[in-house]
C-alpha cells in the first residue's frame, strides 16, 4: 500500500481544528478505556489498520487485555464487557453503519440507561471523531508503523 498524500502538509488547519475537537472530546470524562474500545471498534468496522494499530496499543498501555481487545469484534458473545461498555459499543456499531441502522431505537435506550445527556453527547462526538480519522487513514492509505517482523 502506498500513501496517497499526508493531509497534515496538504491542510495543516483542517487537522488542527480536527485535532482540537479530538482533544475537546478526550478530556470531557469518558473514562478513557471506554475511549479506547470505542475507537478500536469503529476503526474495525472501517477496516482502519492506521487507527487500529494506535487504539490497541494505547488501551494496552492503558492495562486494557488481550482476551478483550481480540474479542471486541464479538462483544455481544462476550461475558467480558460490562453494561456500560455494551451500551457504548452498541451506539458506536449504530452510528458507525448509520446508513444500514438509523440509530435504532433499542441502542439509544441502552445508552440513555447508562450515559447521562452530557456522556450521551461526548460519547457520540467521540464517535464522530473516529469515524473522521477513519475516513482520513483509509482514504489517504495512511500506514501505520511497523515494529515487528512479519509473521513467516
Amino acid at each position: 500500500m502506498t500513501p496517497r498524500l499526508n493531509p497534515q502538509a496538504a491542510a495543516p488547519e483542517m487537522i488542527r481544528a480536527m485535532l482540537a475537537l479530538e482533544n475537546a472530546v478526550a478530556e470531557a470524562g469518558i473514562e478513557r478505556s471506554l475511549y479506547e474500545l470505542v475507537k478500536t471498534r469503529a476503526s474495525q468496522i472501517n477496516g482502519c489498520a492506521f487507527c487500529l494499530h494506535m487504539h490497541t496499543n494505547d488501551a494496552r498501555r492503558l492495562g486494557e487485555t488481550e482476551d478483550r481487545l481480540h474479542l471486541l469484534a464479538a462483544w455481544r458473545e462476550s461475558p467480558l464487557y460490562s453494561d456500560r461498555e455494551r451500551a457504548a459499543l452498541g451506539w458506536t456499531e449504530a452510528l458507525t453503519r448509520l446508513a444500514d441502522t438509523h440509530a435504532p431505537d433499542a441502542d439509544y435506550q441502552a445508552l440513555k440507561a447508562q450515559f447521562t445527556e452530557k456522556e450521551q453527547v461526548v460519547l457520540t462526538m467521540m464517535i464522530v471523531t473516529i469515524n473522521g480519522w477513519n475516513r482520513l487513514a483509509v482514504g489517504f492509505r495512511a500506514i501505520h508503523p511497523v515494529t515487528v517482523a512479519r509473521a513467516a
